[in-house]
């Protein structure tokens, strides 16, 4: 069973070695080959705010939303921290529905390969075409093929340090290429002076980059571009993470 609030409040030590300044970069890349200059940002699935709020510090003005409020307050937190103001929002993005467009949208650290059906991956597309204004750009990241099946397959992993610990279980299924991670947490509680445990399950789901194209061509996305693993260039059959780019039609 998933406790997702204690999970928020591990989630960044557990992801200090996460490259958040390569998508912070890349980011950057593709508004300037994009010959953008945006003011505003969505933060799609923005978890505990680590990019919105490097989006911020750079003066852009971003709107975050999650799932989880939990995540959210660690956000909030963190950018009161930082001395900025961002506006967090808790909503399913295959529920979005803000009064506001942007001038870019992002979904990155391959969150929507939480979304565990094609319907749903559709209607967030939608979603967010509806959500940028004329020009804006799309640009998310997602889990190639080969990672699910190959890197995560039927793996397993463990990680220990002094505050928290963890053995992570990947149960790869191939009939609709979807991986379930089954995690025990043990996160040292200073008051009792001892470990806690909890458990947490996470499932995500990939499609075929043919797939991606297609559904953001059909929501009416123009100038889709493909690259994988941070770089600029075309995937390959080793590629482990895929960005899209694509950008809504200027106004007729």
């Amino acid at each position: 069973m998933s406790r997702y609030g204690e999970f928020a409040y591990v989630y960044d030590q557990l992801m200090a070695d996460v490259p958040y300044d390569d998508w912070a970069e890349f980011f950057n890349q593709q508004v300037a080959k994009a010959k953008k200059k945006p003011d505003s940002i969505l933060d799609l699935a923005c978890g505990t705010g680590e990019l919105s709020v490097r989006f911020a510090q750079e003066g852009f003005s971003v709107v975050g939303v999650d799932l989880s409020d939990d995540m959210l307050m660690v956000a909030q937190e963190k950018a009161a921290e930082a001395g900025l103001t961002l506006s967090l929002f808790q909503q399913n993005m295959a529920e979005l529905e803000l009064l506001k467009e942007f001038d870019c949208v992002v979904i990155f650290c391959d969150s929507l390969n939480y979304l565990q059906s094609d319907k749903e991956v559709q209607e967030t597309i939608q979603r967010v075409y509806k959500h940028l204004k004329p020009g804006g750009l799309f640009i998310f990241d997602v889990h190639s093929v080969h990672k699910m099946k190959d890197v995560f397959g039927n793996q397993s992993f463990s990680y220990v340090d002094e505050d928290v610990s963890y053995i992570w279980n990947c149960t790869y299924d191939d009939t609709d290429t979807r991986v379930e991670h089954d995690i025990t947490f043990f996160a040292y509680d200073e008051e009792m002076d001892a470990y806690h445990r909890f458990d947490e399950v996470h499932a995500q789901r990939t499609w075929s980059i043919d797939d991606y194209q297609s559904w953001l061509s059909e929501a009416g996305f123009i100038n889709i571009e493909v690259s994988a693993d941070f770089k600029m260039s075309e995937p390959t059959s080793n590629s482990e993470r895929i960005f899209f780019s694509a950008q809504k039609k200027e106004a007729e």
